[in-house]
C-alpha cells in the first residue's frame, strides 16, 4: 500500500493530500530513509513523522484498504510521542 494512503487509511493523518505533501516536504521517515508519498508500507516498517514540534514514530502491525474509525488504532503501535487527540 502507498503511505500517503496508508496514513490516511490509518488516521493517522486525517487527509491523504496533507500526507502526501508531508512527504513530499521532508517530514516523513520510514526505516531511517526520508520517504516519498509513493512508497509501499510494509508490516513492521517503522514510520517516524515531524508535525511541527512533535515527533511520532510508530510501527506499521496492519495494512488493510478500509477500516472502520473505531478501529483505525489496530493498523499501528506508537512507540515514542503521542497521537492528535482529534
Amino acid at each position: 500500500m502507498r503511505l500517503d494512503k496508508y496514513l490516511k487509511v490509518s488516521r493517522i493523518i486525517k487527509r491523504r493530500t496533507v500526507a502526501k505533501e508531508a512527504c513530499e516536504s521532508g517530514r516523513v521517515i520510514i526505516n531511517g530513509k526520508v520517504a516519498k508519498p509513493s512508497n509501499d508500507i510494509k508490516e513492521e516498517d517503522i514510520i517516524e513523522i515531524l508535525f511541527g514540534n512533535r515527533t511520532l514514530k510508530a510501527r506499521v502491525i496492519n495494512i488493510a484498504d478500509h477500516v472502520r474509525k473505531e478501529n483505525a488504532k489496530e493498523m499501528y503501535e506508537i512507540l515514542e510521542g503521542e497521537e492528535d487527540k482529534e
